[in-house]
C-alpha cells in the first residue's frame, strides 16, 4: 500500500507478536468526545460530552429539548411523579400546575414571552424567542422564514461569465482510437449499396431525357386534375324546401339541471301513468354529478326514427316574408310645433294649503281658480294676479274632497264637499256684480220655497224619509258666503254638474248601501234621488251627457251607459283596467277618456265598440286625474309620478275618420309627497291654459 497505514498492517502481518503502542491519556482527550475519570472503586469511568446539534452533525434538525425520551406520547407518564429523563438519565419531576388565582393573574399580567400554550415535553408553559416569533409572522405572510434570503438571485455564469470563462478541458481523458479510424458499420452498409448497384437493384441517378421528362408532367396534370372545375352550380328545384331545424335543447336536457327542474315523486308517478303519445316530453331531467356518468339513452333510435318520418311524410308549407318597413305601418304624426297653442310652462304657482290639494275648478268665467285640501278648507284665488280670494275653513278634521263650478256665467255658485255634506258658496269679492250675486242667491233660495210646498206623503199621509236634507249654514257660515249645505248619508268623492247648472251628481264608493252610492239631486227643487237600486259594482266616478239625457256611471272595471229619459241601459263599455279613476267626456259627446290607477290612459270611441280605440302607457305611477278641453283639441291627465302630460286630440265630425291622437309635453313642477304626485287638474274655459293641484300643496298655472 501506499500510506503509512498501509505499511503498518503490512509490519503487523509480518511480525504478529508486535503489539501496538497504548494512546496516552491526554492524547484521547484530545480527539475523543469523552473524559476519563477515576470511580470510587479507582476504576476508570468515561465521561462523554454533550452532543452540539450543529450544521456538521446528523442531528442538526432535532429539535433542542431537556427531556429525552423521543416520540413517546406524555399519556404513558401520567402514573409517575416524573415525566421524562434528561440527558445524564435523571428524572424530570412533573411541574406544579397553578391554582385558579394563579391563572387569573398570569392571564391579567402577561409576562414577556407568554403563549398561552404548554410545552408537550416539559408540562411548563411554552415560551417563544423573538426569533420565533418572526418566523411564525412571516410564515403567516407567505414570506420566507430566513433573514436576508433573497428568492430571486442573479444568476451567476460560473463557466462563461467575466473572468470565469473556461480555459482547461473539464475532462482530460486522450481522445479514443475510433476518432481517427474509418467506422466499421459504414464500411459494411456501403458495402451492400456497391453490391446491390452491380446486381442492378439500385440504379445510379441519371438526367431524365426528354420523353421522359414529358411523359412525367403528363402524368403530374392527370394527378392534379379537379373533376369539379368548370361544374356550374344548380339551382334548387323550386318546390324544394330545407328541413325544419330542431329546437335547440333546454335546462331539462343537462345533464345536470337546476333543481326545480327535476321532478319530484308525484310528477313522476303522472309521468309514467300519462299516455306516450299525450306527455308533454319523451323524457324525464335526470342529475348526473359527472358527465361520464351519464348512460345511453334509450330512445335514441326511436326519436332519430320518428325525425325521418316526420320529414319526409309531413307535408311543408313555405310561408314568404314579407319586408316592410316597420316606420311606414306607423301612423303620420303632424308636428307638435304645428299643434299650438297648448301649455308648456308653470306661469304662476299658488302655495297657502297645508297638505294635499284634492281637487281644483276654474269658474266658467276664466276668472276665479278654487281649491280644495286636506287642511279642510275652500281656497279661491284670482288667476290674473295669483291673490287669494277667499279662504273658507269647512271642517277642522275633514277634508275637502271635490270642489266644481255651477256652469253658467249668470251666477258664481261654487260646491264643495267636505267630510258627508256639500256646501254651496259664493265667492264675496268686488269684481262680481251684484246682479250676478243676486241670481245666485234667487237660483238656492228657490228651492226652499217649492220643498215647502212640496212634501212627498206615503199612501197614509205620512211624509216620507228624505234620501239628503237640503238646509241653510248657520249664521257664521253664511257670513262667510255659504248659502246651502246638502248632507248625505256618506261622503261624497265626486260632483258632477249637468251643462244646465240645474242637476248635479254625488258619488259616495264607501256608502254602507250601494243603491245609496250614486245620486240625482236638483237644486231648484232641493230633491235628491237614487235612480240605481242595484247597481253592478263599486261606483267610482259620474259625468253627464253634454247634449243627451245620459247617464255615465263608471265603476272599477266597467263604464255604463244609462238613458235617464228611457230609464234603461243603453251600453256597457269595458276598458280593461284593473281600478278606473277618473272618466272625461269629450264636448261633442263622440269620445270619453278613462283613467286608471294602473297607469293606463283609454280612449273610447263611443261610435266604435265596447272596447278602447287607443291605450297609451306614457306614466310610470297611477293617473288621478284626466279632462278634456273645452274649446281646444287638448286633453290632458295627472299621475303619481308628479307629471302632467298634454296631448292632442283631435275629433272628426264625419264618423268614417278617426281621432288623431298626438303627445304634445310633459309637464314637471309638482313634488311627490308620500308617493302621491298631480291629484287634480282642469283647463280654462276659453285658454289653452291648463290648472293643477298636488300632493305638495301648490296649484300650479300652466300656460
Amino acid at each position: 500500500m501506499g500510506t503509512d497505514t498501509g505499511r503498518d498492517i503490512q509490519n503487523l502481518s509480518k511480525s504478529p507478536d508486535m503489539s501496538m503502542k497504548p494512546l496516552e491519556l491526554h492524547d484521547r482527550t484530545k480527539t475523543s468526545n469523552y473524559r476519563v475519570e477515576e470511580d470510587a472503586n479507582g476504576n476508570e469511568r468515561y465521561v462523554y460530552q454533550d452532543i452540539d446539534p450543529a450544521y456538521d452533525t446528523d442531528d442538526s434538525d432535532a429539535p433542542v429539548t431537556s427531556n429525552t425520551i423521543g416520540n413517546i406520547p406524555l399519556s404513558y407518564y401520567d402514573a409517575y411523579p416524573h415525566i421524562g429523563y434528561d440527558i445524564n438519565g435523571k428524572k424530570i419531576a412533573r411541574p406544579a400546575k397553578g391554582q385558579a388565582l394563579d391563572s387569573l393573574l398570569e392571564s391579567i399580567d402577561l409576562p414577556e414571552g407568554w403563549t398561552g400554550l404548554t410545552d408537550p415535553t416539559t408540562g411548563k408553559p411554552l415560551q417563544l424567542s423573538r426569533d420565533e416569533l418572526e418566523t411564525l409572522k412571516k410564515l403567516t405572510r407567505n414570506e420566507q422564514p430566513g433573514d436576508g434570503y433573497d428568492p430571486y438571485p442573479d444568476y451567476v455564469e460560473w463557466f462563461t461569465g467575466k473572468g470565469m470563462e473556461e480555459v482547461m478541458p473539464l475532462s482530460a481523458a486522450p481522445e479514443p482510437k475510433r476518432r481517427f479510424v474509418p467506422s466499421m458499420h459504414e464500411h459494411k452498409r456501403v458495402m451492400k449499396m456497391v453490391k446491390a448497384i452491380k446486381e442492378g437493384r439500385i440504379k445510379p441517378f441519371r438526367a431524365p431525357d426528354e420523353e421522359e421528362r414529358e411523359r412525367e408532367e403528363a402524368e403530374l396534370d392527370y394527378a392534379s386534375y379537379d373533376v369539379w372545375a368548370n361544374e356550374a352550380p344548380k339551382p334548387d328545384h323550386p318546390m324544394n324546401m330545407p328541413a325544419p331545424k330542431l329546437p335547440p335543447p333546454g335546462y331539462e336536457e343537462s345533464y345536470h339541471p337546476p333543481p326545480e327542474y327535476l321532478p319530484d315523486k308525484q310528477e313522476r308517478e303522472q309521468w309514467e301513468k300519462t299516455d306516450p303519445e299525450d306527455r308533454d316530453r319523451d323524457f324525464l331531467p335526470r342529475d348526473h354529478s359527472a358527465l361520464r356518468r351519464v348512460p345511453g339513452y334509450d330512445e335514441l333510435l326511436h326519436e332519430r326514427m320518428n325525425r325521418c318520418l316526420d320529414l319526409y311524410l309531413a307535408p311543408r308549407v313555405r310561408r314568404s316574408k314579407l319586408n316592410i318597413d316597420p316606420e311606414s305601418l306607423l301612423p303620420k304624426l303632424p308636428d307638435p310645433a304645428e299643434l299650438k297653442p297648448f301649455p308648456t310652462t308653470c306661469h304662476k304657482t299658488f302655495s297657502g294649503h297645508e297638505g294635499q290639494v284634492r281637487s281644483v275648478a276654474v269658474d266658467p268665467s276664466g276668472t276665479y281658480i278654487a281649491s280644495g285640501g286636506v287642511d279642510g278648507t275652500v281656497r279661491i284665488w284670482t288667476v290674473e294676479t295669483t291673490r287669494q280670494v277667499r279662504r273658507i275653513r269647512l271642517s277642522q278634521s275633514e277634508s275637502v274632497n271635490v270642489v266644481a263650478w255651477r256652469p253658467g256665467q249668470g251666477a258664481f255658485i261654487l260646491g264643495a264637499c267636505c267630510g258627508d255634506t256639500v256646501y254651496f258658496m259664493t265667492p264675496q269679492s268686488e269684481e262680481i256684480s251684484e246682479e250676478v250675486q243676486e241670481h245666485a242667491h234667487e237660483i238656492i233660495d228657490a228651492g226652499f220655497g217649492y220643498e215647502a210646498a212640496n212634501i212627498a206623503k206615503t199612501a197614509d199621509g205620512v211624509p216620507k224619509p228624505k234620501a239628503a236634507t237640503w238646509a241653510r249654514p248657520p249664521q257664521n257660515l253664511q257670513d262667510k258666503g255659504i248659502l246651502l249645505t246638502l248632507t248625505l248619508r256618506s261622503t261624497p268623492k265626486t260632483l258632477v254638474w249637468h251643462r244646465r247648472g240645474e242637476y248635479f251628481a254625488t258619488v259616495c264608493p264607501q256608502s254602507s248601501s250601494t243603491s245609496t252610492s250614486v245620486a240625482i239631486h236638483t237644486l231648484s227643487k232641493h230633491q235628491t234621488q237614487h235612480p240605481f237600486k242595484r247597481p253592478k259594482g263599486l261606483a267610482q266616478t259620474v259625468c253627464f251627457h253634454p247634449s243627451r239625457p245620459l247617464f255615465f256611471l263608471a265603476t272599477r272595471q266597467r263604464i255604463r251607459i244609462y238613458d235617464l229619459q228611457a230609464q234603461k241601459l243603453e251600453k256597457e263599455l269595458q276598458p280593461g283596467a284593473r281600478w278606473i279613476s277618473d272618466i272625461s267626456l269629450h264636448p261633442m259627446g263622440d269620445n270619453l277618456l278613462v283613467s286608471s290607477y294602473d297607469k293606463r290612459l283609454l280612449w273610447h270611441d263611443l261610435d266604435l265598440g265596447s272596447t278602447p280605440y287607443k291605450t297609451l302607457r306614457y306614466h310610470t305611477k297611477a293617473i288621478r286625474s284626466v279632462k278634456f278641453h273645452n274649446s281646444y283639441p287638448l286633453f290632458a291627465d295627472a299621475s303619481d309620478d308628479g307629471t302632467l302630460q298634454v296631448l292632442h286630440g283631435k275629433v272628426f265630425g264625419d264618423s268614417m275618420e278617426n281621432a288623431t291622437v298626438v303627445p304634445l309635453k310633459i309637464l314637471r313642477g309638482h313634488k311627490i309627497k308620500s308617493d302621491l304626485g298631480v291629484l287634480s287638474v282642469d283647463w280654462h274655459p276659453t285658454e289653452a291654459w291648463l290648472v293643477s293641484g298636488g300632493a305638495d300643496g301648490t296649484v300650479r298655472l300652466w300656460v
